[in-house]
């Protein structure tokens, strides 16, 4: 059985921001608070004590109240809830896309890295409390990337439109798409509870909010997590001062656009714009701009002149919708957060944040990079081993993984390191002589050396291709199972849907992963279930 550990620096899954910043690289030391160790969530606590309005608390329990009111809550949650009023109590924080039926693997894997965190966390300071929160991010309005999940490599998508806010969109239409859905699952036990979450959550919930709430609450509720809906009015009145000066002064695009000249050797995540803001209402999320000296709703004849817009916000602060750059000093503002856990793209945004986060004085919290997993069958195991396979032979390309293995395995070397080593012998050879001579004959040489080596190089890429051409039947074996821990040459957490696996293991996934998980730890959880 395959032992070998990828760290997510070797896997080649992971951009260079994202390698450099776990390997703490000194020229990324501005751009985050605190490393994530355990020992640096201490001072973290300190900080965020003092900074954080103690006057928020009371209001972000009543509106997570509201929000549960309709939901059977475990006496966990409840427990986790009550406590937020509390000044020693913090979160930790992780956000997701309202994708249908969770979207992809990494739904479950970025939940759970934030519940084995918070453990970690009260085990090392016994004297807090620390409540583990999903974000939703209901005010998103990419509904093309959410309105689907695939199966067994099968594409499930939601056929409906929407134009505003995915939070507030009607589940209505989506008992068309259960029926299909359903077949699919078959008649197990594991089936029928699919089949039941999904009816429960999407067919007896008036919106997509509701519905992944009661998804998620049904999924992790008993182990205490916490999920919050900031689509809110309350939460927003808490926002207001940051909302104006966004409108007014623009300290976001100024900061970020300086870190983003800091990162010139990386690709950047997100541009930040002049108002990093979007009007929202039902069917509606549109940008706000600034121009001829007016507040103008991009794509609308809606105008405001600055004691119009003033004034709305006062009023209305839930028409104001922070887009990718204000959304995490949103959270921060609300939440007594310690740390915010996302994928390597979250991450990699968030590390343009911190210049901006000091200027408006609020605490950056610890970036961490949630746990990856690869989940693999007994079978899936046993045929790498017999096939003399490591991980990371089956986390390398494609192609470079059919080049290892050809070489691996051919009874003969494919290289010709020995032929060019001794042409570059022979054209020294002939460099010494061609000292002594007309300097054409140099050129000559120079040509030659050239060429032949050229001719060796090719015939090594033919003789490459000839051994893999022989050794098809054992390459294929090994593509094929690739194929199945990597389909679509891509992540399995990036593709697969949860219900592939808890159709095979029920209930016992999620306890699986939990016991298996290690946030702090960067590398892939390799697991065999």
């Amino acid at each position: 059985m395959p032992t070998d550990c990828i760290s997510y620096q070797n896997s080649g899954y992971f951009s260079n921001l994202i390698t450099d910043y776990l390997d703490q690289k000194t020229h990324l030391k501005d751009l985050y608070n605190r490393f994530p160790t355990l020992e640096n969530f201490k001072e973290q606590i300190a900080e965020k004590e003092v900074a954080f309005n103690q006057n928020h608390r009371s209001l972000l329990v009543t509106v997570l109240q509201k929000q549960y009111s309709q939901l059977s809550i475990s006496h966990f949650t409840q427990q986790n809830i009550d406590s937020l009023k509390a000044n020693t109590t913090f979160t930790v924080t992780t956000g997701h896309q309202l994708n249908l039926f969770s979207g992809p693997l990494y739904f479950l894997y970025k939940i759970i890295s934030t519940l084995n965190l918070t453990n970690q966390l009260k085990a090392a300071y016994p004297a807090y409390n620390f409540v583990p929160v999903y974000w939703m991010a209901t005010e998103d309005h990419d509904f093309e990337e959410i309105n689907y999940f695939n199966f067994k490599g099968k594409k499930f998508r939601w056929n409906t439109k929407s134009t505003g806010p995915v939070g507030r969109l009607s589940t209505e239409g989506l008992d068309d798409f259960f029926e299909i859905y359903a077949k699919e699952l078959g008649a197990s036990n594991n089936a029928a509870y699919l089949k039941s979450l999904f009816e429960n959550s999407y067919l007896k919930h008036n919106n997509l909010a509701d519905a992944t709430r009661y998804l998620a609450n049904e999924l992790f509720g008993s182990y205490g997590l916490v999920i919050l809906d900031a689509d809110s009015a309350e939460l927003k009145r808490q926002f207001i001062p940051y909302i104006k000066e966004e409108l007014t002064q623009q300290i976001a695009f100024e900061k970020v656009n300086e870190t983003t000249k800091v990162l010139e050797n990386y690709s950047v995540q997100v541009n930040p714009r002049e108002i990093n803001l979007f009007y929202i209402e039902d069917n509606l999320r549109e940008r706000i701009v600034f121009e001829q000296n007016v507040y103008k709703i991009n794509n609308t004849k809606m105008e405001f002149s600055k004691d119009e817009i003033f004034d709305l916000v006062e009023k209305h602060p839930e028409k104001f919708s922070p887009n990718v750059i204000m959304r995490p000093l949103y959270q921060e503002v609300i939440l007594p957060n310690l740390s915010y856990i996302g994928g390597g793209g979250e991450i990699a945004y968030w590390l343009e944040l911190k210049s901006f986060f000091d200027a408006v004085k609020v605490p950056f919290p610890i970036l961490l990079v949630r746990n990856s997993v690869l989940l693999a069958t007994e079978k899936q195991t046993k045929k790498a081993d017999k096939l003399h396979l490591n991980w990371a032979d089956l986390f390398a390309k494609q192609t470079d993984l059919e080049n290892k293995i050809t070489h691996r395995i051919s009874e003969f070397p494919i290289d010709l390191t020995t032929q060019k080593e001794s042409l570059q012998q022979q054209f020294e050879y002939l460099f010494q002589i061609a000292q002594q001579t007309d300097s054409s004959f140099l050129g000559a040489v120079k040509a030659q050396e050239i060429k032949q080596t050229k001719g060796l190089e090719k015939l090594e890429k033919r003789l490459l291709k000839a051994q893999k051409r022989k050794l098809h039947d054992q390459l294929e074996r090994v593509t094929e199972l690739q194929n199945e821990l990597f389909p679509n040459q891509s992540l399995q957490e990036r593709q697969a849907n949860f219900s592939e696996f808890y159709l095979e293991k029920g209930n016992e996934l999620v306890s699986i992963l939990i016991h298996k998980l290690q946030p702090l730890e960067n590398h892939f959880s390799i697991i065999t279930i």
